[in-house]
């Protein structure tokens, strides 16, 4: 029975190391290309948690003298699955630098940017101020608003 334990974990050793480097090329690639190998890492982690649950079995069927050692394996194997899957997650997610900066920008030029509009957005700001306080001005000196009017007003 455990030389059946030992295949799947031979199996598992081979199928991880082919996930962990399709991993590494997923943020690397985009379009068709990243589309087509998500869906392989998909189906081989698929093949993962199905050799873990044949582990499982095995297990079960392993005298108790010999099933801890066998289950802290299987329980090390588990962890090792969890850890692809959050870096399978990450990888689907993650833009290469030329794509990052594709869709971010230049950060000088778009700091330098965004400076200037606020600057240009500080002088409308001003200016729409000083226009309000002269209208508020005429509009005391003509009597059309008392001072106490304008500030229910404004």
């Amino acid at each position: 029975m455990s030389s059946d334990f030992e295949t799947y974990e031979q199996d598992f050793g081979t199928i991880t190391a082919e996930v962990t480097n399709k991993i590494g090329k997923i943020p690397k690639l985009s379009g068709e290309e990243k589309t087509q190998l998500v869906l392989n890492v998909d189906k081989q982690l698929e093949e993962v948690r199905e050799l873990l649950e044949q582990m499982d079995l095995e297990v079960r069927e392993i005298p108790i003298q010999s099933r801890a050692m066998y289950n802290s394996r299987l329980k090390s194997y588990k962890q090792e699955v969890e850890k692809l899957e959050k870096d399978f997650k990450r990888s689907r997610i993650a833009y290469s630098d030329e794509v990052r900066n594709e869709l971010l920008g230049d950060d000088a030029i778009s700091s330098e940017s965004q400076r200037a509009h606020l600057l240009d957005n500080t002088e409308r700001l001003e200016r729409s101020s000083r226009r309000l306080e002269a209208g508020y001005q005429i509009a005391v000196e003509t009597g059309t608003y008392s001072a106490m009017d304008w500030k229910r007003v404004g």
